[in-house]
């Protein structure tokens, strides 16, 4: 059982249960209004603490820096909800809800708070075991933060808190396809044209050209060249090509509603003619 000096080694400290998952971190502290025990612990629980859940404190211990609790994750995360904020105690009936839902026999938790911690019995039992965040008087020496009562009111806020989740926003890829270009080259081509020479007779060529007949017919043939151009192709590597991921962090702009708790005093004056009610 936790004890009264160990209340600030619990609060805003982590909340496990029997199987070393964490369940949260310990937000308030309640204590019995007949024994001053310590009876009830409210854990913040799911996304960024946004609940609050009620574990028995009266079989749990204190571990180097945590609290253990002999119950499941899940069973604490699923307990009855509670309003904690109802004048920082549980109601019976709340506190009966939530016994039975843990298990726990209320009879033998009517009999505990009809003792004092010195031994002697309470005179009666009014609303034993009704677990409160002040206990009795006697007991407000506590810390401050078990959340006792005093003459000061509580004035509670929502505050937003934003976080991101990755999805998949689209898909690119890569698609290789075949298209026809035309393409024009230069390139130089050459042929043969025929050209007809003369020359005069002379002693060098007298005898050749006195060879043949004086009179008569004759053909020479000769046989004339050109270039063309050739096209020809040939498939070669020109390049590497890959996708890859850029990532952008841009700034977006949340919008959202957040609840808030106003304290206004109202102050009441009494004259023999009418009764009056102002506002401060």
């Amino acid at each position: 059982m936790i004890t009264r000096e160990e209340i600030a080694n619990v609060l805003d400290h982590p909340v496990y249960d029997g199987d070393g998952n964490k369940i949260g971190d310990a937000k308030h502290v309640f204590f019995d209004d007949m024994t001053g025990r310590p009876e009830w612990v409210s854990v913040k629980t799911g996304m960024f603490g946004s609940n609050e859940s009620f574990v028995p404190i009266r079989d749990a211990s204190l571990v180097q820096d945590h609290l253990e609790v002999p119950y499941r994750k899940d069973q604490v995360k699923d307990a009855p909800n509670v309003d904690v904020d109802a004048g920082g105690h549980l109601s019976e009936t709340e506190e009966h809800r939530l016994y039975d839902y843990y298990g726990i026999n209320w009879d033998s938790v009517l009999s505990e708070a009809e003792r004092t911690d010195d031994g002697r019995w309470a005179a009666g039992t009014g609303t034993a075991g009704a677990a409160g965040a002040a206990g009795t008087a006697g007991y407000q020496d506590a810390p401050e933060r078990t959340g006792m009562r005093d003459d000061a009111m509580t004035r509670s806020e929502e505050q937003m808190h934003v976080g991101v989740e990755r999805r998949e926003s689209g898909r690119a890829r890569l698609r290789k396809y075949v298209v026809t270009e035309e393409v024009q080259q230069t390139v130089p081509v050459s042929h043969e044209e025929v050209r007809v020479e003369r020359e005069p007779i002379t002693d060098a060529n007298r005898d050749a050209a006195l060879s043949g007949p004086e009179i008569s017919e004759d053909e020479h043939e000769v046989t004339l060249h050109e270039e063309r151009p050739v096209v020809d192709t040939e498939t070669v590597p020109v390049e590497r090509v890959r996708m890859t991921t850029e990532e952008r962090t841009e700034n977006e702009t949340v919008r959202g509603q957040v609840r808030k708790e106003r304290i206004e005093a109202e102050a009441e004056a009494t004259t023999d003619d009418d009764t009056r009610r102002g506002r401060t």
